[in-house]
C-alpha cells in the first residue's frame, strides 16, 4: 500500500501532476473536507474507474467560506493521518491539503471575487444556510483552477450541491466532467456522513428515521406526490426528538413538480433534520406512476 504524495501548495501540486499531463493521462479530483469514511472511498474508486491509469487527486480542505455564524467550523473533525491512510488504501495518487491562505490569498473575510450561485441556492439547504452555496461554489471553482481536473466526483447525498456544481460548470464553461456517485449507507440505511460521529448511541438510532422516511416516500409514489409527503411525515413524526428542518418532494432539477404528474416523471425526496446539535441531510430518487 503506497502512501499518496502530499501537496500543500499550488507549486507542489503542479509538480506532482505535470508528468501525467505530459503523458496525456486524465486527472480525476475528489473534493473533500476530510474526516474521510467509506462514502469517500466509493468516490475515490469511481474516480479511479473514470481516469484509468491517470492520477486521482483527493483534496482535503475545511472551507471556512461555506460555514455561517454559529455553525460547526471549529468542531468539524480534522483527521489528516487517518485520511491519508484511507487514501492510501483506496489507491489515491495525490492528496492536496492546502492552508486557508493558499486557497484564499487575500483572506476569507476580505472583499474579493466569489461565485454567485443564483436562485437554486435560495431553497432547501440555501434557505436554511444563507451564503453556504456561495462558499461551496467558490471553493470548488478554486479547486478546479488549482487541480485542473478532467473530471470531478461528488456524492449524491449532497444532491443540491451536486446540482449547483453542474450548473456552475455549464454556465461558466469550466470544461470539467462532473460525476455524481451513489450515496453509501449504513446497514440500517443511514447515509454515511462525517457528522455522524457527533451522534451518541441514542441519537444514532433516531437518525435512521431519515432514510426510513425517504424509503416510505419511494413506496408511496404510485399514489402521487401528496401521498409521498404524507408517508414520509408519518415516519418522521414517530421520532419526536428529530427536529425536521425541511421535507420536500421536487423534480430532479429541484424545481416544483408540475400540477399534472405524468407516468414516468422523475423526482427527488429531500430531507434535513437536526438530532441534538447535529444536522443531517439525505435524499432519494422518485419515479411516479402518474397522477393529477
Amino acid at each position: 500500500m503506497t502512501r499518496p504524495a502530499l501537496a500543500a501548495t499550488r507549486e507542489e501540486l503542479a509538480a506532482l501532476l505535470t508528468p501525467a499531463r505530459s503523458a496525456g493521462r486524465s486527472v480525476g479530483l475528489v473534493p473533500t473536507m476530510g474526516a474521510l469514511h467509506a462514502g469517500h472511498t466509493a468516490l475515490m474508486h469511481t474516480a479511479r474507474a473514470e481516469v484509468g491509469d491517470g492520477p486521482v487527486v483527493v483534496s482535503v480542505f475545511v472551507n471556512p467560506l461555506q460555514f455561517g455564524p454559529g455553525q460547526d467550523l471549529d468542531r468539524y473533525p480534522r483527521t489528516m493521518e487517518a485520511d491519508l491512510a484511507l487514501c492510501a488504501a483506496a489507491g489515491v495518487d495525490v492528496v492536496f491539503a492546502p492552508s486557508v491562505g493558499e486557497v484564499y490569498p487575500g483572506g476569507v473575510g476580505a472583499p474579493g471575487v466569489t461565485v454567485e450561485p443564483g436562485p437554486l441556492a435560495t431553497i432547501l439547504e440555501g434557505a436554511s444556510r444563507p451564503g453556504h452555496f456561495r462558499g461551496v461554489l467558490t471553493v470548488v471553482a478554486k479547486l478546479f483552477g488549482l487541480v485542473d481536473p478532467d473530471l470531478a466526483v461528488f456524492g449524491q447525498k449532497d444532491y443540491q450541491q451536486l446540482a449547483l456544481i453542474r450548473r456552475m460548470v455549464t454556465d461558466l464553461c469550466l470544461g470539467v466532467e462532473v460525476v455524481g456517485a451513489e450515496t453509501v449507507r449504513e446497514p440500517d440505511g443511514l447515509a454515511l456522513s462525517s457528522r455522524n460521529r457527533y451522534l451518541d448511541p441514542g441519537q444514532r438510532q433516531q437518525a435512521a428515521v431519515l432514510s426510513q422516511a425517504l424509503r416510505a416516500a419511494q413506496d408511496a409514489t404510485p399514489a402521487g406526490p401528496e401521498a409521498v409527503l404524507k408517508a414520509a411525515w408519518a415516519e418522521l413524526d414517530g421520532e419526536p426528538e428529530v427536529e425536521v428542518d425541511y421535507l420536500a418532494v421536487t423534480a430532479t432539477d429541484l424545481s416544483e413538480l408540475p400540477d399534472v404528474v405524468l407516468p414516468g416523471t422523475e423526482g427527488r425526496a429531500m430531507v434535513a433534520a437536526r438530532i441534538g446539535t447535529t444536522r443531517l441531510i439525505d435524499n432519494l430518487p422518485l419515479t411516479f406512476v402518474g397522477t393529477t
